[in-house]
């Protein structure tokens, strides 16, 4: 697929159109999860091209594109791709997003309903987790004992060190865009997903440990429009591979009722 760079929000990204759009029928808009790019969904987007053409997003920072101007939340990603959409070829659009991606998605459908026709969402996350005591508990320890540490460190390499120790998987590897991740995990989008009316698909994997499908249900119940999969023996990364087929299938039933 070759990248097309388009503008919106003051920053450039990469887009990859994959088939021809037109106004007679859906597009596929295609948003990848954090810290992944286009790539992990063109194998989902390929085989769908026989049904309805695609576009896959490369966020800005991500991928073939480059940073955006500030410590963006979701939703500046929003507001920067609808400022894009409107030059594609009018018609019906379905935003497919992952993790991140639906985090997106969502401020997108919320901000500008008129965008976007239908949602299908892969391990959505935005709702604070459900914990036990003693997880909170933990949390509440290792947060003070960071905080506690940090003030005892310099600035420079030692600090860094200990945001390795005790940061995510995701919060070690952010590099330049953890400003972004850190404003990011902290949004709560259960206010954002009560205003989303259009048709919504939610699918999670059964063993999925960072967007447990407890949190479809959750969504489910905020939003009016919304049905939920829970795909058996899957997990958040094997839901795009493993469960190729059947997000294909289920996708290919939403493309069929937005005709």
């Amino acid at each position: 697929m070759t990248p097309r760079i388009v503008r919106g929000g003051g920053a450039d990204f990469a887009v990859f159109p994959l088939g021809e759009a037109s106004a007679t029928g859906p597009l596929l808009i295609w948003a990848h999860g954090w810290g992944h790019t286009h790539a992990a969904f063109a194998p989902l987007a390929q085989a769908m091209r026989g049904i309805a053409p695609s576009v896959l997003i490369d966020f800005p920072g991500f991928g073939a594109s480059p940073l955006p101007p500030g410590a963006w939340g979701t939703a500046d990603y929003a507001d920067a791709v609808a400022e894009w959409l409107p030059q594609m070829p009018a018609g019906r659009r379905i935003w497919i997003g992952h993790s991140f991606g639906c985090r997106v998605g969502l401020r997108l459908a919320a901000r500008h309903p008129g965008l976007i026709d239908a949602l299908f969402l892969v391990a959505a996350a935005g709702l604070a987790p459900r914990r036990s005591l003693a997880e909170r508990v933990w949390r509440t320890v290792r947060r003070r004992a960071y905080r506690c540490l940090r003030n005892l460190v310099p600035d420079g390499p030692a600090r860094e060190r200990l945001r390795q120790r005790f940061g995510s998987a995701d919060y070690r590897q952010a590099g330049i865009l953890r400003p972004i991740l850190v404003k990011t995990v902290g949004e709560d989008l259960a206010p954002v997903a009560r205003q989303v009316t259009c048709p919504t698909m939610l699918v999670y994997g059964e063993h999925d440990s960072e967007t447990p499908p407890e949190l479809g249900e959750r969504f489910r119940a905020l939003m009016p429009q919304a049905e939920l999969a829970v795909l058996r023996g899957l997990d958040h990364w094997t839901v795009l591979t493993d469960g190729q087929h059947q997000i294909a299938h289920r996708l290919s039933q939403l493309v069929e009722r937005r005709r």
